[in-house]
């Protein structure tokens, strides 16, 4: 099929088909995951007829300028949270919770990792065709357990402003661990491929990478004398600047033989929180979510091979998510964010926190670009990643629902 006609039929599977499934599921459900199932769909039953030309070639660069506006937003909303749902009416934390706070957002992401990398290391790279092309059996478990300690900000932050303002303290303090745990995954991210790649960076170094560092040098330095001297540009003059740090970023970490992701997200982490308020950074995720992105996650499903998305996947994919869930409300219980919480409030948080959404799915993309995730793991962590946000509303609305309804009866009682 030539590649215009191609091209609409991509948009109109990935794009239309999605938007209107959702709307059809009275938005019951997080758009983001509708493009992946779809790809699942078609990988899994071979229902798309080759000739077809879907994936498109103008469908995957426009997928992947999607996801690197969804990366680079990830980190605007990292550095500033006046945008989030919540957030204006939010006050510092005194020293001693904060500190608290911190350690509870540690915990929630380095129990999951750790408790993910020995069952990766022990039992899942071990069954057959999980085994990383490279880096060795504890590089592929480290980059499992990375994807099983992940907590999506950005799919997040839209299914906080579903819940409304009924549960605002709790949706508050897991959106506040989500921003650190965001932020902790990304440099994760970038330290195990870093260390996949070994010696190989410098000894391949030339006038790019020099000038890659350059460029990171400049930004983050100019991104630090805009905040400390506070002098706002006019916002035209920002909106200028956003290209410059979006692609800045992506071009320097793919110099360096990591992801664009990688850098578009860090490229959004360095411009300056003052900007960030003035812009409309709620509505650029959502343009680069429902508009541009479900082309990249669709092809992500699409292009698994339908052999390996089989029973003994989901039996897979389905332990991960029973291991994910229990390790992250495990760590809300061992190290609740706020002493003032109950038992079942922070279980509440903790189902929150295991909402895996588009964020797992981009690092497991990365990995696997990079060798150190098999195509039966990626499979097995995309349909995780599925799985755990369709549960976290549920999951969250089944608990608060109950500890209501244990408060009426216990005043009832009284």
């Amino acid at each position: 099929m030539p590649s215009t006609p191609a091209f609409v039929l991509d948009a109109l599977i990935f794009i239309g088909l999605a938007w209107v499934a959702w709307r059809a599921l009275g938005r019951s459900i997080p758009i983001a995951v509708i493009p992946i199932i779809i790809g699942l769909l078609l990988a899994a039953t071979g229902a798309l007829p080759a000739g077809w030309g879907v994936p498109s070639k103008l469908g995957d660069q426009i997928g992947f300028v999607g996801v690197l506006l969804l990366a680079f937003t990830a980190g605007l909303e990292t550095r500033q949270s006046a945008h989030l749902p919540t957030a204006a009416d939010a006050t510092p934390l005194p020293r001693t919770q904060a500190l608290r706070f911190v350690a509870s957002a540690g915990m929630a992401l380095l129990l999951p990792f750790a408790l993910g990398t020995l069952a990766a290391h022990y039992y899942f790279t071990g069954l057959p065709g999980w085994e990383a092309p490279k880096g060795g059996a504890w590089m592929g478990a480290l980059a499992i357990g990375l994807c099983i300690a992940v907590s999506a900000l950005p799919v997040l932050i839209g299914i906080v402003r579903e819940l409304g303002p009924l549960h605002r303290p709790l949706t508050q303090l897991a959106l506040r661990i989500a921003v650190i745990d965001d932020a902790v995954l990304w440099i994760g991210l970038a330290v195990l491929l870093l260390a996949a790649e070994g010696g190989s960076l410098l000894a391949g170094a030339s006038w790019s990478t020099v000038l890659a560092v350059g460029i990171v040098a400049v930004l983050a330095v100019a991104g630090t004398l805009a905040q400390r001297l506070h002098r706002d540009p006019p916002t035209w003059a920002i909106w200028l600047m956003l290209p410059l740090f979006l692609v800045a970023g992506a071009w320097a970490s793919s110099q360096f033989g990591l992801h664009a992701l990688l850098g578009a997200y860090f490229g959004g982490a360095m411009v300056p929180p003052a900007w960030t308020k003035r812009l409309p950074v709620e509505r650029m995720g959502q343009l680069a979510l429902i508009g541009l992105a479900p082309l990249f996650f669709g092809h992500s499903g699409l292009k698994i091979d339908g052999s390996v998305l089989g029973w003994a996947s989901l039996q897979a994919s389905l332990a991960l998510l029973v291991l994910a869930v229990v390790a992250k409300l495990v760590a809300v219980l061992l190290c609740p964010p706020a002493s003032t919480l109950s038992r079942r409030e922070a279980l509440a948080v903790g189902a929150l926190l295991q909402c895996k959404g588009l964020m797992e799915i981009v690092a497991a993309t990365i990995l696997r670009d990079h060798g150190l995730l098999s195509e039966h793991a990626f499979a097995a962590l995309v349909t995780l990643a599925v799985l755990s946000t369709l549960l976290t509303g549920p999951f969250f609305r089944a608990l608060v629902r109950r500890h209501a309804q244990a408060d009426t009866g216990a005043r009832q009682a009284v």
